[in-house]
């Protein structure tokens, strides 16, 4: 077994995933580096929401490994998994998912309230990234009170609330308009340049990409040359660990 380099947050090799008889990713390999914003990018239905899932620990790949800080994501349990993803996680889906009985604040401290952080804390936590997103004066609105802007932006504030390790984001401005959207994405950027949160951003839109410190291209399930990498990819640089 080759050993993930030190330097990778996160590393993936030879990863496999099915959905019946259609292959999602057949064989994906790649490191991500502490610290780094990463843009995987390719068409619709290249692969990229499986890999983000199966690197977040969301789904168990059929073949193939995962570490995440050099222990293997891809031998825990369930339980477990669920376990990694709240303490050290973020997730940006494409559409926001948010409790439709909580507000705005309650919606964007929950990860913080279920990992055990006073109340007064959470919520002051949860209406600073409320109010660094535009939807400060949202914090009392229930969902159904907000546009889908606003939406967004609660889910993206509750993300960062827990200044995750990693962040993964799935196309996460697919709902907002274009001014929106470059808002959102300076500031998701920035905050994690600023806490060191590194991130993993599927993305198609070239402006993200734009943003990113590296990209990685899928297509049918595969790397492709469509993305230029500032840096060999995880197993070369492992071959060449190696071989020293």
């Amino acid at each position: 077994m080759v050993a993930p380099p030190d330097n990778d947050i996160l590393w993936a090799r030879g990863l496999h995933h099915s959905y019946g008889t259609g292959t999602a990713l057949a064989g994906v390999s790649l490191g991500v580096r502490e610290g780094e914003i990463l843009a995987v990018t390719g068409p619709r239905g290249s692969g990229k929401t499986t890999l983000l899932r199966c690197l977040s620990g969301q789904f168990a790949p059929s073949e193939g490994e995962v570490w995440f800080n050099s222990s293997p994501v891809h031998t825990l349990g369930a339980r477990h998994r669920e376990r990694l993803r709240l303490d050290r996680f973020g997730w940006i889906d494409t559409q926001p998912h948010l409790v439709a009985e909580l507000t705005a604040w309650e919606n964007a401290a929950l990860p913080l309230l279920l990992r055990g952080e006073g109340g007064r804390a959470a919520r002051n936590t949860a209406a600073e990234w409320l109010d660094r997103l535009d939807v400060g004066d949202c914090t009392r609105r229930r969902p159904a009170q907000l546009d889908q802007s606003q939406r967004q932006r609660v889910a993206i504030a509750r993300a960062l609330a827990t200044t995750p390790q990693v962040l993964f984001a799935d196309e996460p401005t697919a709902p907002l308009h274009r001014a929106d959207a470059t808002q959102v994405l300076r500031t998701l950027t920035t905050a994690a340049r600023s806490h060191q949160i590194t991130v993993v951003l599927a993305t198609h839109d070239p402006e993200a990409t734009s943003l990113a410190d590296r990209t990685v291209a899928l297509l049918d399930g595969r790397r492709s040359r469509g993305g230029a990498a500032s840096a060999p990819d995880a197993e070369s640089r492992a071959a060449c660990s190696l071989s020293v």
